[in-house]
């Protein structure tokens, strides 16, 4: 039943893996699971869900499977600076989301990657069915409208993720902010001439990260710089870190390595452009 959540030890000991309940039960062993999941959570406890979408091998609704770890604090926000993927030229300066109590928001310049998703399925979807790369091309390909791959599975089997987690501020107020951007951009008339695209992004003014930016400065944060993913991580990260003096307001940084596979290439830095982003960078690796 799609909704439900199965818990238990992924196991995989013969021909069809299944998830190991506390209760002795073998769920999902009729299901299948990916190549991926078995790769890395074999022997761990995690939790699963079937979706909407359908595996195009077996007609059946995938499965999504992630770790079994408590959820953050509903009060927390994160900021995700994903590394580069190698294979797209558009994705040379990488890429950012944000998290606000458990919605990640995502914005692009494809139209149907403007969403907000759970934490789950933002890490950790399978590359099946439309999430996977064209089994041929091994990118994005959707020729086929009935059966599109749009190669956007898991963002951490695609690329290793840079995290700032922010605790203190007001979360619905943020919340807000980004779904009325999602909102605007819905709402946004479609370019005839580039089908599936978003007509009013634009990567010095209105991308995946200065959209975010904009949303910290209209919160009253007015000193947050930044055009592209990896400065304005590193400019957010310094002045959070850093330079504001907030007894409320708490920041750490850490990495999410890439959990690789076959269908992504290892992820890879993008270059700092702004020297004074280099510097702060410098000082923080040094603390």
């Amino acid at each position: 039943m799609e909704g439900t959540i199965y818990r238990g030890v992924l196991t995989n000991t013969g021909r069809h893996p299944f998830l190991l309940g506390n209760d002795g039960i073998r769920y999902l062993e009729d299901e299948f699971i990916w190549n991926g999941y078995l790769a890395h959570f074999n022997g761990l406890a995690v939790r699963a869900r079937r979706l909407s979408q359908r595996d195009y091998e077996t007609g059946k609704p995938i499965v999504i499977m992630w770790p079994d770890a408590p959820a953050p604090d509903e009060s927390t926000i994160e900021l995700y600076f994903n590394e580069r993927l190698v294979k797209y030229p558009t994705s040379f300066m990488g890429h950012m989301a944000v998290n606000v109590s458990g919605e990640i928001f995502n914005f692009s310049h494809l139209i149907n990657e403007n969403e907000v998703m759970k934490s789950e399925e933002y890490f950790f979807r399978p590359a099946l069915g439309e999430f996977a790369p064209h089994p041929v091309s091994g990118r994005d390909n959707t020729d086929d409208p009935q059966k599109p791959y749009y190669d956007k599975f898991g963002r951490l089997f695609m690329r290793t993720i840079h995290v700032l987690r922010i605790t203190g501020l007001d979360t619905q107020k943020f919340s807000q902010l980004f779904h009325d951007e999602l909102d605007m951009i819905r709402n946004t008339p479609a370019d005839p001439k580039k089908p599936g695209a978003y007509r009013d992004f634009n990567i010095l003014t209105n991308s995946c990260s200065t959209i975010i930016r904009d949303g910290f400065k209209k919160y009253g944060f007015k000193n947050i710089r930044g055009i592209f993913p990896r400065d304005l991580f590193v400019n957010i990260s310094y002045f959070f870190l850093k330079q504001l003096e907030h007894p409320q307001i708490k920041a750490s940084c850490h990495t999410l390595q890439q959990l690789k596979v076959p269908e992504a290439a290892a992820s890879a830095l993008p270059p700092l452009l702004n020297p004074l982003n280099l510097v702060k960078h410098r000082i923080m690796q040094s603390s």
